[in-house]
């Protein structure tokens, strides 16, 4: 960080590191993104392929549901194709975690006060330890047990919190430790207030979510108010945006989030104006257009996409790549951050994609050429 610039800054709240799979969460490992699949786990070609989805738009970890066994049973073809680690998410039926954990699920999303008897969670306890497999809390303001909503009358941090609390002890009084820890709530204000006050009593690696967020663009707008002010405390090792959209959509948001924010760079970073009468060019046509043609693209870059010459150089000087509205159907480009040359309206998309490509290209030239080669 540049000394100028201490307002950049986000000192992140300091958590133990815990493996899910070969994925490090916590600690001073990078912000993980996380989705979940919507398909029918036991249509595992169906579920593999919303996989790979999501990996081609950077996906990190992946959750999928596993209700029954044949969910469980077709797990263990999911976790052989997948090239991330896999979450089985488990509810009441404690057997179904340990089948997910022999099938060579990652991590499994379990409250173990909801899963009967102490004897049941030492079974769990000893499949994730006998399997490598991580544990995640899933605490949740919409099914919060009852004597806590009988305690406190209502959801609200206390009651989020004190669950969580409880779930952990559970785990630790069986000596186990690889966990994280999520409380969820719709509501923006209940679950930024319960993160906060957990992230003070424990020091194992937090699942941010807003759940129930909402659709695509409403959806955005609330986790981005609610993970955005956590995330900017320091608080956060991982985040699931949840959307009533695709997973891959999940993904890319969250990408958009964190750049948003510094932490995590990948792929192009659009610069744009909202557009005006001044615009030389459709901006919104042609952003949209470039957004879903540079999706490919994951070396972290900037480009500017600016309609006219009021902000646009200005602009345009501090990004990787720049285009700028001009006068009669030609518009200025800049390469990192000199002008450079003119691109008519015709074929000015196709021109910019080809330009960010040939950035990204020379961006991990660079990158390898600089890599230490290890001794003979």
């Amino acid at each position: 960080m540049s000394s100028l610039r201490p307002w950049r800054h986000i000192e992140r709240r300091k958590s133990r590191q815990i493996m899910v799979g070969n994925v490090p969460v916590g600690g001073d490992a990078p912000i993980t993104v996380q989705t979940m699949t919507n398909t029918l786990t036991s249509d595992a070609r169906a579920t593999i392929d919303q996989i790979r989805r999501c990996e081609e738009a950077g996906v990190d970890i992946i959750r999928v549901s596993c209700p029954d066994v044949e969910s469980t049973t077709a797990l263990r073809e999911i976790v052989r194709a997948a090239n991330v680690p896999i979450v089985a998410d488990i509810h009441f039926h404690y057997r179904r975690a340990l089948e997910a954990a022999d099938a060579g699920a990652a991590c499994l999303r379990i409250n173990p006060g909801n899963i009967g008897s102490s004897e049941r969670v030492a079974e769990v306890v000893r499949a994730a330890k006998a399997n490598g497999c991580a544990i995640r809390i899933g605490v949740n303001a919409g099914s919060l047990e009852k004597d806590l909503l009988e305690k406190y009358g209502e959801p609200c941090p206390e009651a989020l919190v004190e669950s969580a609390l409880d779930h952990i002890r559970l785990l630790e009084d069986h000596d186990f430790h690889e966990y994280k820890v999520a409380v969820k709530a719709s509501d923006v204000f209940l679950a930024v207030a319960a993160y906060q006050e957990l992230a003070s009593q424990v020091d194992c690696p937090l699942h941010l979510g807003i759940t129930e967020a909402g659709g695509l663009i409403g959806g955005t707008v609330k986790s981005s108010i609610g993970l955005g002010m956590l995330l900017w405390s320091g608080i956060g090792d991982t985040i699931r945006v949840s959307l009533s959209a695709e997973p891959e959509e999940e993904v890319r948001v969250g990408y958009h989030l964190l750049k948003a924010l510094g932490i995590r760079n990948r792929g192009v970073r659009v610069i744009s104006c909202p557009s005006c009468a001044r615009q030389g060019f459709d901006v919104i046509r042609t952003v949209e257009k470039l957004e879903e043609r540079l999706q490919h693209i994951r070396t972290p870059m900037s480009l500017s996409v600016l309609g006219c010459v009021v902000n646009g150089p200005g602009e345009a000087r501090e990004t990787d790549i720049g285009v700028t509205g001009g006068g009669n159907g030609k518009h200025m480009v800049y390469l990192s951050g000199v002008t450079d040359h003119h691109v008519a309206d015709e074929g000015m998309v196709d021109h910019i994609v080809r330009l960010v490509e040939a950035k990204a290209a020379e961006i991990e030239a660079a990158g390898a050429a600089a890599e230490p080669v290890a001794a003979e």
